[in-house]
């Protein structure tokens, strides 16, 4: 039937314009307000809840997410060196972020991974690598990183009858012999922070750290401060945590899940850890699985 008021061939036009400006718009992307501040600069992947389920996610091996981690891994961060059994704070992290992006544990791949390699340049065998790999702007040239899941603090830990055993402040460390793992942000606060007189000793893992420490090698050494609260319960009965180092710059120090430089899963993997921290799991974790940090001294 032929309408009773047909459109003029002018506003024919017009109207045909509208319609067409109305259906680009509805193709435009729009902003989630989510914003991803933290997470990696190349995190350019999925911009929605469909595009990260793990249908969609290219991970290493179909249907799998293939953590990495270090080997040994230690208490607190893990325990009884098995990643997989989900108990210390990073395994629990681990299968926090994998249930975020849809796998169930039986759906997680562990991955040894020495701590160096994590950050290398190069392909990775991991999908992410969780191994208290602080975030900092010369890894990130290599690697992309989630945001921060854990909030860092650097601590001393001495035999209690070292010279530095009763130590207030940066002076009573500058003449101390120190030691702490390659590549951590634990020798930077020894050469950066500290800077000692004497040259620090430098061990491949943290439990050559420990043994040195145990033997009488370094006068102390230095760690994150959960880890230094488990070696002194647990693997050095007689040593103590000095203190506590402050937080230096306007950034603080935060660990993050390391992944492949450009990789498609960064920004799942981001949106995970966000959420996390956004819910109240991360800080919950955090309680469960690492010592209270209340009775460490700064030094300044």
């Amino acid at each position: 039937m032929r309408p009773a008021n047909p459109l003029s061939p002018r506003r024919a036009a017009l109207a045909a314009a509208a319609l067409l400006t109305l259906a680009l718009a509805g193709c435009a992307p729009q902003d989630d307000g989510s914003g991803d501040s933290a997470a990696s600069p190349s995190a350019t992947g999925a911009s929605t809840t469909a595009s990260c389920e793990p249908a969609s996610l290219a991970t290493r091996t179909a249907g799998r997410l293939t953590v990495g981690t270090d080997n040994p891994a230690y208490d607190p961060w893990f325990s009884d060196n098995t990643p997989s059994n989900g108990k210390g704070y990073e395994s629990a992290v681990a299968y926090a972020v994998a249930k975020q992006l849809g796998y169930p544990p039986d759906r997680v791949v562990w991955q040894k991974v020495p701590f160096n390699s994590a950050f290398a340049p190069g392909a990775k065998n991991f999908d992410f690598d969780i191994n208290q790999v602080s975030v900092n702007a010369a890894r990130s040239k290599a690697v992309d990183f989630s945001p921060g899941y854990y909030d860092v603090r650097q601590a001393v830990v001495a035999r209690k009858g070292s010279k530095i055993a009763t130590a207030r402040s940066l002076a009573d460390l500058k003449d101390a012999k120190l030691g702490a793992q390659v590549g951590t942000t634990s020798l930077d606060t020894i050469t950066d922070t500290v800077k000692p007189t004497k040259q620090p000793a430098v061990f491949q893992r943290n439990d050559l750290a420990v043994a040195a420490l145990k033997n009488g090698q370094v006068d102390g050494i230095v760690v994150d401060l959960p880890t230094a609260f488990y070696i002194t319960g647990a693997e050095v009965t007689d040593a103590k945590v000095v203190g506590q180092f402050a937080a230096t710059g306007g950034t603080p120090e935060q660990f993050g899940l390391v992944l492949d430089k450009g990789g498609a899963l960064t920004s799942c993997v981001s949106r995970a850890v966000t959420a996390l921290r956004s819910d109240g799991t991360l800080a919950a974790l955090e309680k469960q699985w690492l010592s209270d940090a209340v009775d460490a001294p700064v030094l300044k």
